[in-house]
Order: structure tokens, then C-alpha cells, then sequence
């Protein structure tokens, strides 16, 4: 544990970003061997959208990460989190909580806020207006969506008062996780169900990206599923029943026509 803390204390900006392309670079090459729909699709073209939002999230975190910085160093000081008032306990535990807390408010309520919120939905929109899902899917936001996503990270470090180390440790996971349960790869069927009582699995998010309500809200979670299944929005599909994308926005351009994805959360809004 202690090599973990060191080395995500220290973790510079080259290898959080290597994680980053090392994932999408594992799950890229998996798709492609075992893939989960054949997608008849020009899949760098596809993935030139999707890279295009992921440096925009990448410059938002950056421009901003001072105020992350803040924020870690403050309820350090001030005594102010969950963290900083729990008895003494082995640090696996007190990680484990501190990345349960991130994860409940910096993943899976932001992503709640973002559905049920029409003027945080038209951001948020962006992603959802993908109809063939992989792995390059998982960083597609609009940088309107990667400022509220921002915002929740600070709001979850501040009632978490997670040290900093701890907030590059949920990134790092949160990334390679959301690269993961996006991936168009083909679990074993029995196995996904399995891993889906503990963490978020391909087929399970894959739910959250059928075209069509009432699923379309359901499996909000990035790592850990049990908030679904504690708040009531866990639901199942069979994956070929799936079909991605949202049913108001299927032109071509609402797919893959940057400057028309930019310019959508600024549109007059259509019904969800």
C-alpha cells in the first residue's frame, strides 16, 4: 500500500496520460480480437471524434487543476472531509472508502444530475449521440460536461477530504474503468453478470447507451455498480436488444461532425 501512495503522490503528468493511452490501446486491440456487435464502421475516423473530445477533457482538467489542487489541500489543513474524521484503520480501508465516496459523487451524480437536469443534458448529450460504442466512447464529452464533471470532482474531494495522492489514484481507475465497461468486447456472459454485482461491466453501461428511455436512465455507475442497485436505477438488456445512440438526435452530423456536436447544448433543446 505504501508503494501505491508513493507512487501517486509523485505521479507526474506523463504517466497519468500514459494510463490513458495504454487503456484505450489494451481495449482497442481486445475489441478488435473479440468484439462484442461487428460494427461496420470506419473505426479510426471514428475514433478521430471521440480522441478530439478526449484532449478537450484533457486541457478542461489541466486549465483547471489548480483548483483540484485547492481543494485537497484544504480539508487537509482544515480538518474538513469523512476521511479526516474516521478512526485510525488500515489505509486499504480508508482508501477503499475514500474512492467509494469519489465515485458516488464524482461519477455516478454527476451523471445522475446530468440526465435529470434539461440544461446539463444538453452537454452531457454529446456522448450519447455516439451510435457505435467503444472504448474511444468512454472520454467523449463535450468540454461543457467536462466543466460540470469538474465541479462534482471538487464537491466529492471536499466532503471526502480525500489527500491529493487518493484523487490521482479514483482518476486513474475512473479512466481505465469507464475505457473498460465502454469497450466493445464480448465477456462470457455468466462472468460479465458476475463481475456486475461489484463493478460496472461492459454489458451493464451498455445498457445506459440503448437510443430509447426508460433505459437511457438507468446504470449511471463507473467503477462500483452497487450505487445503482442501492438507488434503484440498476436495469438489464440483453445486448443485441441494444441500440445505441438517442433516438432525437440519429443524423449523421449529431454523430460525428465536430463543430455540430460543439454546437449542440447551445441549439434550441429537443425533448429527451
Amino acid at each position: 500500500m505504501e508503494s501505491i501512495i508513493s507512487y501517486f503522490s509523485t505521479i507526474s503528468s506523463l504517466h497519468r496520460g500514459l494510463i490513458l493511452a495504454s487503456g484505450i490501446a489494451l481495449f482497442w486491440l481486445i475489441e478488435n480480437i473479440s468484439p462484442l456487435q461487428l460494427f461496420r464502421y470506419k473505426k479510426w475516423q471514428h475514433a478521430g471524434v471521440n480522441i478530439f473530445f478526449t484532449l478537450t477533457t484533457i486541457i478542461v482538467n489541466f486549465a483547471l487543476a489548480s483548483a483540484l489542487l485547492w481543494t485537497a489541500h484544504f480539508t487537509l489543513t482544515h480538518n474538513i472531509g469523512i476521511l479526516n474524521h474516521l478512526p485510525e484503520m488500515h489505509p486499504v480501508w480508508s482508501t477503499l472508502i475514500g474512492l467509494l465516496i469519489l465515485d458516488l459523487i464524482g461519477a455516478y451524480f454527476a451523471h445522475w444530475i446530468q440526465h435529470k437536469t434539461p440544461s446539463l443534458w444538453r452537454f452531457h448529450l454529446i456522448h450519447h449521440t455516439d451510435n457505435y460504442v467503444d472504448t474511444t466512447t468512454a472520454n467523449r464529452h463535450h468540454p461543457g460536461e467536462s466543466f460540470i464533471r469538474f465541479i462534482c470532482t471538487l464537491l466529492a474531494v471536499l466532503i471526502a477530504g480525500t489527500p491529493m495522492w487518493l484523487v490521482f489514484l479514483y482518476q486513474s481507475l475512473s479512466v481505465v474503468f469507464s475505457q473498460f465497461n465502454h469497450a466493445n468486447w464480448q465477456l462470457p456472459p455468466k462472468l460479465d453478470a458476475i463481475i456486475s454485482y461489484f463493478i460496472v461491466s461492459p454489458n451493464m453501461h451498455k445498457v445506459h447507451h440503448h437510443y430509447m428511455m426508460p433505459y437511457t436512465d438507468t446504470n449511471y455507475g463507473n467503477i462500483f455498480s452497487i450505487w445503482d442497485r442501492l438507488f434503484g436505477t440498476f436495469s438489464t438488456l440483453p445486448p443485441e436488444a441494444i441500440i445505441y445512440g438517442v433516438d432525437t438526435h440519429q443524423a449523421i452530423e449529431h454523430q460525428s461532425d465536430i463543430k455540430t456536436l460543439l454546437k449542440i447544448p447551445f441549439e434550441k433543446p429537443l425533448k429527451k
